[in-house]
């Protein structure tokens, strides 16, 4: 599960361009709180800060407790807008949390025991239809990642959202449909597959074309 991180933060005095941009040459970074059946409340914090908690990979899915104002927020990251060129964050979003508030977060998923597929050891490949899992979750339990075992996994076989053990406090935001997170292909027909897709990216762009003339 997720650790909360802290973020210390100061009540933006200023709005408009202008002033987001001289805070950003003093370092920092422009920001808001919002939701919460409160009125949005306008920060800045340390760009250094903000950008080492982007480098842990899991900020958009972790608890952010601001300290502003002598008071902590109870936070979750919805948006961090990034400079084109550098990267360096521009603005941040976070959303305000009631302490049994529920969620829509986008998670992780990881695959174990490959070794303990038969298909894998044939040499087929696990072909990973979704790299996160969009999930509605408790704020206090939001996981860091979802694992998946393939033990067992045959060449042929599909993981679908039914097969995976979901933690206490989560579920599927998706709930019409049965939809398929990885499957275990032969080499060939993953290739096969890709050449399909991109056959078809080229198709649906000349058609494109020819509209346009």
């Amino acid at each position: 599960m997720s650790e909360a991180l802290n973020l210390p933060a100061e009540l933006r005095e200023r709005a408009g361009k202008g002033a987001s941009r001289a805070l950003r040459r003093e370092g920092r970074v422009p920001a808001v709180i919002y939701g919460g059946n409160e009125e949005p409340t306008p920060i800045h914090i340390e760009e250094k800060l903000l950008s080492r908690q982007l480098g842990t990979g899991h900020f958009m899915n972790s608890i952010v407790m601001l300290e502003v104002d002598g008071k902590t927020v109870r936070t979750l990251p919805k948006d961090v807008a990034l400079h084109p060129v550098s990267d360096r964050p521009l603005h941040a979003d976070f959303l305000r949390l009631a302490k049994d508030a529920k969620i829509e977060v986008a998670i992780p998923v990881v695959f174990i025991n490959e070794e303990a597929s038969p298909g894998l050891k044939k040499g087929a490949v696990l072909n990973m239809v979704r790299h996160e899992l969009q999930l509605l979750c408790e704020a206090s339990k939001i996981p860091s990642e979802i694992e998946i075992d393939v033990t067992g996994l045959e060449v042929g076989d599909s993981i679908h959202i039914s097969h995976v053990k979901l933690p206490d406090g989560a579920e599927s935001a998706i709930t019409d449909r049965d939809f398929t997170i990885a499957t275990v292909v032969a080499p060939s027909a993953l290739k096969r597959a890709t050449n399909e897709a991109a056959s078809e990216d080229g198709e649906e762009e000349s058609e494109e074309k020819e509209g346009e003339e």
